[in-house]
């Protein structure tokens, strides 16, 4: 065992979170965490990992079900690919490995939605397969500590942490191991403000004693966000509500969603064809705003109520919707925040 694995593990002992899939070796639910824990906080995603363990206890449940269910239960994570592919890959479980969870880390690699750190978690965490994990946490301790400086969004920075972190791993407490620097770039090597007074490796930390704290990892890759804005009219009667079902090929397909119009700016188009059939003036009683930041795009919607004695027909896209029924349908996060808000004032 390497110096850094037993001072790491000498820091694990008392400093381990508690968290509701880690006192499990079922892979089943250690599958289900890491898919729920992809681009979610741990606060967030836990009570959801113990409500789809509670609504579906086994593969087979979750196999079973209908994806329209699965999703309502997923609503507010985001990434709706997510569920999606959990959906699929249960499926897949059942028809190829007979409904038991692939134990060998090239079986599950190729379950859909899984990429090598996943993998690499389920193999670790389930059966104590010598695989190291490489993330965000990872990526941050192992740069900070040895003062790595090639980037770790190029092919090369990803190829050489992948060899540092399995040469690293004691491959005879693998599954503690990685929990334990997981759990370490979470609580100690923080993003921002790390507690380096607290630190096992501070004394030989290089990007502590050449202040590179904040320089490290390096990235070249900056993200650029698209800045959207989706008009989105709440045209209702007394008891009921249009709606419509998103199919095109673009953030939350398959989420409902009310009449809605794009455009460059948070102008209210005057063209309501595509909405009404026809182009008509519109006469809102109300309209509010709320913004979603997504990994690349920022959306701004522009809520419109309208009442109307009469509504426009339904059709193959537009639905009239009960009211009182709308909790049965799945809505992008930001329509939910916006319901939560006024749904009780659309009488």
């Amino acid at each position: 065992m390497s110096t850094f694995s037993k001072k790491l593990l000498q820091w694990y002992n008392p400093n381990e979170r508690n968290l509701p899939w880690k006192q499990t070796n079922d892979a089943y639910k250690i599958w289900l965490s890491e898919i729920i824990l992809q681009q979610t906080r741990v606060a967030q995603g836990t009570p959801y990992y113990l409500a789809f363990v509670k609504k579906y206890p086994t593969i087979s449940k979750l196999a079973k079900a209908p994806l329209d269910e699965i999703l309502k239960l997923w609503e507010g994570l985001g990434y709706y690919s997510r569920a999606r592919n959990l959906h699929q890959a249960s499926i897949q479980i059942m028809e190829k490995h007979n409904g038991h969870f692939p134990n060998t880390y090239p079986e599950i690699l190729q379950l859909k939605g899984v990429g090598k750190y996943t993998a690499a978690a389920i193999a670790s965490f389930a059966y104590g397969l010598p695989y190291a994990l490489v993330d965000g946490n990872v990526y941050r301790v192992l740069a900070r500590v040895f003062g790595i400086e090639i980037p770790i969004d190029s092919t090369l920075g990803k190829k050489h942490f992948e060899e540092i972190a399995q040469q690293l791993l004691d491959k005879d407490n693998a599954a503690l191991y990685n929990q334990a620097i997981m759990d370490f770039g979470a609580l100690v090597c923080k993003p921002s403000n790390p507690l380096c007074n607290q630190c096992p490796f501070s004394s030989t930390c290089i990007a502590l004693t050449q202040d590179k704290i904040q320089h490290l990892p390096v990235k070249t890759k900056k993200i650029t966000k698209t800045t959207r804005h989706f008009h989105y009219f709440v045209i209702h009667n007394t008891a009921h509500i249009l709606i419509q079902q998103r199919m095109q090929n673009d953030i939350w397909h398959g989420l409902f969603e009310f009449p809605m119009i794009e455009t460059i700016d948070h102008t209210l188009p005057n063209d309501t064809k595509s909405i009404f059939g026809s182009n008509k003036k519109l006469s809102t009683t109300s309209s509010f705003s709320f913004k979603q930041e997504l990994t690349h795009q920022t959306i701004h919607a522009h809520f419109y109520e309208i009442k109307l004695s009469s509504l426009p027909r339904q059709n193959t896209v537009v639905i009239h919707a009960i009211k009182r029924d709308l909790t049965k349908y799945v809505f992008p996060k930001i329509i939910h925040s916006y319901l939560q808000v006024r749904l009780i004032y659309l009488t």
